[in-house]
């Protein structure tokens, strides 16, 4: 959210949830300090002052990931990498001292025991997959919140589903293993000590993956928080399955939720039966978008374009199913061939592969022969994405899906300060400079008639627009890795190298 996150002066999306509980991990008696690359600079005094470096990343960070390894190693810094990239693609990095992979739960503490020992190894990994009920709360005091538009937040890890193409469940597992609700609202007060009064996202791949323990146990502990210290905007991601059960979408707005990620993927039955997309198989998705839209919940989607199924029409047909069923923020990629999936297995069989999953998937670097050709898929793609994020296209979605949600849905969160500066430098980009003034007037003009009190939705939706509209003219993401860096009180311990294997 690069170009959308100056309007309400934040440095960036979301600060490092993982980081921030693996400090929770550590040692009391080392002295710690977070860097994400984000909002701050490594600086050299930094790297003078630690005696590790906790290095995390995601896939499309490598290239930076290695040139912060350079650095540290040059410094004579010792590295200790995980994450979800080391978990994908440790071997590509040679120079790290210590890989903690898998969930740190169960891979760190043998490495801190050996730390202590003076014997630690390289590579510490497990099978097995963590009590998420032993998983401290994150140490929000190392961030700085005031540089962050939303907060992370995690509840749940696993999928009850298995699509070809998603990690997820090869990595964490089909079964939903949870938290207790006393550990997340220890973890929201902790939050609201720290001075954050803003939205929290849910990080989880799918909140409802296990529906008892979410309707019985956190939904209601949430409801009661929210009660007694006022409104916090909450959203998630889940699965389409939600629509089928009026009664948790109505705890789900109680609770505080009011915008819902669902990977949607496809419109066309045949390219979801190709990815085993069960959930969204032998069902009317338009119909099951309005009934969320209209319980209160924004739905935002993730599409996939590239199947095997996909034909030059699939890109028309992604356009009018998102246009017409009111998605507003709507991301399209194209398919990627992860490791640990099913797709990339097969595609290995069959000799299309080409290169890693280890690139952007919304730049045309698509890591596998698509049946339809890799000109075609990109070029098609880049026309969706353009079409899609036009201003009138894109700000007529605005309206349908303000028409659909109830005027209670999105309660203002900001200060009236912040808002009201927010609404005038948005005025001032999208209503003066912008290229959608046009549109942007005639929206806020509508919406002021309509439906007043979802102006700020309005605005921050105009906001996003722009963002994505800048991206599909330039769609290769600008991010940094977050890096970690701790004081040990005991002196620097000599690692001892073991072998990575192939």
């Amino acid at each position: 959210m690069d170009y959308a996150l100056p309007i309400i002066k934040r440095k960036s999306l979301l600060p490092p949830l993982g980081l921030l509980t693996v400090a929770a991990m550590l040692p009391a008696g080392w002295d710690k300090r977070l860097i994400d690359l984000n909002v701050q600079p490594l600086t050299d005094q930094d790297l003078a002052w630690a005696d590790y470096i906790f290095l995390g990343g995601v896939a499309i960070q490598w290239e930076e990931v290695a040139q912060i390894i350079a650095r540290c190693r040059a410094a004579g810094k010792k590295i200790i990498a995980g994450g979800p990239l080391f978990t994908a693609a440790y071997a590509l990095f040679q120079d790290v001292d210590h890989f903690v992979l898998n969930e740190a739960e169960l891979t760190l503490p043998p490495l801190i025991a050996d730390l202590e020992k003076g014997t630690p190894g390289r590579t510490y990994r497990s099978r097995e997959f963590a009590d998420l009920r032993q998983t401290p709360a994150p140490l929000w005091g190392l961030a700085n919140l005031r540089k962050y538009a939303v907060v992370g937040m995690q509840y749940s890890r696993g999928c009850p589903f298995d699509c070809d193409f998603c990690n997820v469940t090869a990595t964490l597992g089909r079964k939903t293993r949870v938290k207790e609700a006393g550990q997340i609202i220890r973890e929201l007060d902790k939050l609201y000590q720290a001075g954050w009064r803003e939205r929290v996202f849910f990080v989880d791949d799918n909140l409802i993956g296990n529906k008892r323990a979410l309707r019985e146990e956190l939904l209601p502990a949430l409801t009661a928080w929210q009660r007694e210290h006022g409104h916090l905007p909450l959203s998630t991601q889940l699965s389409m399955n939600l629509a089928d059960d009026p009664e948790l979408t109505r705890a789900l707005v109680d609770a505080g939720f009011d915008t819902v990620f669902i990977g949607i993927e496809s419109p066309d039955p045949a390219s979801l039966e190709e990815c085993r997309k069960s959930q969204n198989r032998h069902r009317d998705m338009t119909a099951d978008v309005r009934t969320l839209q209209n319980a209160g919940l924004e739905v935002q989607g993730g599409f996939i374009v590239g199947f095997d199924h996909d034909t030059p029409e699939t890109f028309q047909q992604q356009v009018d199913f998102i246009q017409g069923s009111g998605i507003v923020t709507a991301m399209v990629g194209q398919l990627q061939a992860a490791p640990g999936t099913r797709l990339k297995e097969r595609l290995a069989r069959e000799g299309r592969l080409h290169g890693s999953a280890l690139g952007h998937n919304t730049d045309g670097n698509t890591n596998f022969i698509p049946r339809m050709g890799l000109d075609l898929l990109r070029q098609g793609h880049a026309k969706l994405l353009a079409e899609l994020y036009a201003p009138r296209p894109y700000y007529r979605r605005i309206k349908t899906l303000l028409r659909e949600l109830p005027s209670r849905a999105h309660q203002r969160h900001m200060s009236w300060p912040a808002m009201l500066a927010a609404m005038g430098r948005a005025m001032r980009r999208f209503g003066i400079l912008g290229s959608e003034r046009w549109e942007y007037w005639k929206l806020l003009r509508w919406t002021l008639w309509h439906k007043p009190r979802l102006l700020p939705l309005a605005i921050r939706l105009a906001a996003i627009g722009h963002h994505h509209r800048r991206m599909s003219e330039s769609p290769v993401a600008n991010t940094e890795p977050e890096v970690f860096i701790t004081q040990a009180l005991s002196p620097v311990i000599p690692a001892v190298g073991v072998p990575i294997p192939s």
